[in-house]
């Protein structure tokens, strides 16, 4: 005879899928945005160096050579955050964030009154009933606001059932999940990359991913600024550390066929965003006209543009972002997608709850690494409890439930519900 046990424990035991067609439907009754407000330390004159971009084609727009002040000036700074919740009548809720400003009024103007009343537990029901609900809902804002709110309902789940988002993904797959160090903001002079790269190196990153500064708008000193780049690093870490190289879409084809021909020699383990997102064609070229693999994706989105992608032969690694492609729902399928041709998803990292549980629910051979944006991480998440940050190049697995969200309420000064003019 089965021995006394709470409904709630009974369901722990068995498989998702059990469990969720033995339950009741959660259904959706607020779907709130809370801006926190608050100030943090924040230090100028060091570590802002720009990147690559495709406005710098023009001589007005293209920024003066940067430079480390010779000493940082620390001030007081007011800081603020967006944060999802949706709150349903069984007493869970689900909250994510930061969002963006743009995304919370989409949420707030088209999404909310659709999601009253709906099951927050019927996921793939819900994803397709959100994603047909507007004819431009197949990318941009309305697709990144699909996103806040299927990770939201994502944490939930966890919430509900007790236990870490990647479990209900399926996972985990692994102990811990290996991070590449991403180098946005330190500087490009060669003596204090390469001083950082050392110290990166020594801090446990065997990946390191640099963002080059210069594109065609800079001429041939540029193009040699940014070939230097890459042999200084080289020389200063050795045959054994990976490194990657970002120019946020500030090159064109012949820009980047020339850059690939001159490093090719130090082995870079990929160049990422070439060009902008929609030259298909010129990402096919630059993968057969060079050794060098082919990254992108934090600006392709949903499994219908990836896959217009891979059928080209265009990447050699996909780089979606749960955050903006479709949510951790959608990023699940374009998992799948690229595993089919043999190329591995690494996430974006401009945010990382998401992207760290789908990782843990996936084949190493699929999602083998995850980004961390070293400089930008140490204050994204200011008003968290524990924030997602690997130690010796490695996150612990998270431990939930749901994406483990929790506020450090000696960080919040204030509140705010965000209502949005419709």
């Amino acid at each position: 005879m089965m021995s006394a046990i709470s409904r709630r424990g009974f369901l722990a035991t068995l498989p998702v899928a059990s469990v969720l067609a033995q339950t009741k439907p959660l259904k959706i009754t607020a779907v709130e945005i809370w801006q926190l407000h608050g100030h943090r330390d924040t230090v100028r004159g060091i570590d802002q160096q720009y990147q690559a971009n495709p406005l710098f084609i023009y001589d007005e727009l293209r920024p003066k050579p940067y430079a480390d002040a010779a000493q940082g000036t620390t001030q007081n700074s007011a800081v603020s955050a967006l944060y999802l919740k949706i709150k349903t009548d069984g007493g869970v809720d689900g909250l994510y964030g930061p969002i963006d400003n743009e995304v919370a009024i989409v949420v707030d103007q088209q999404l909310r009154a659709f999601l009253m009343g709906k099951d927050a537990l019927a996921q793939e029901k819900l994803w397709d009933q959100l994603y047909r609900s507007n004819r431009h809902a197949r990318r941009g804002a309305f697709l990144m606001a699909i996103s806040a709110v299927d990770n939201t309902l994502w944490d939930l789940r966890g919430r509900f059932f007790k236990t870490p988002v990647y479990r209900l993904l399926g996972g985990p797959t692994r102990a811990s999940i290996e991070a590449y160090g991403s180098c946005l903001g330190y500087s490009l002079e060669p003596d204090k990359a390469q001083s950082r790269a050392v110290q990166l190196k020594k801090e446990g990153y065997r990946y390191q991913k640099w963002f080059l500064a210069y594109g065609p708008g800079d001429g041939p000193e540029g193009l040699k600024k940014n070939v230097d780049l890459v042999r200084v690093l080289r020389e200063a870490v050795g045959d054994e550390t990976e490194l990657m190289f970002d120019v946020y879409s500030g090159w064109d084809l012949s820009y980047a066929l020339s850059w690939a021909r001159q490093v090719e020699r130090y082995r870079p383990r990929w160049i990422e965003e070439a060009t902008q997102a929609e030259k298909i064609d010129s990402f096919a070229a630059l993968r057969k006209g060079t050794s060098i693999p082919i990254a992108s994706g934090e600006h392709i989105q949903g499994r219908w543009e990836v896959y217009n992608y891979l059928k080209e032969g265009a990447l050699s690694v996909v780089q979606c972002d749960p955050e903006w492609c479709g949510g951790t729902t959608e990023l699940q399928k374009i998992c799948v997608l690229a595993s089919i041709f043999d190329v591995p998803v690494i996430p974006h990292g401009h945010s990382l709850h998401a992207a760290l549980h789908l990782i843990a629910s996936q084949s190493p051979a699929v999602c083998p690494l995850a980004e961390y944006l070293i400089l930008k991480m140490r204050s994204y998440y200011h008003f968290e409890k524990n924030p997602p940050a690997p130690k010796n190049a490695h996150f612990d697995l998270p431990a939930g439930p749901g994406y483990g969200i929790e506020f450090d309420e000696g960080k919040v000064e204030k509140q705010e519900l965000m209502k949005y003019a419709g």
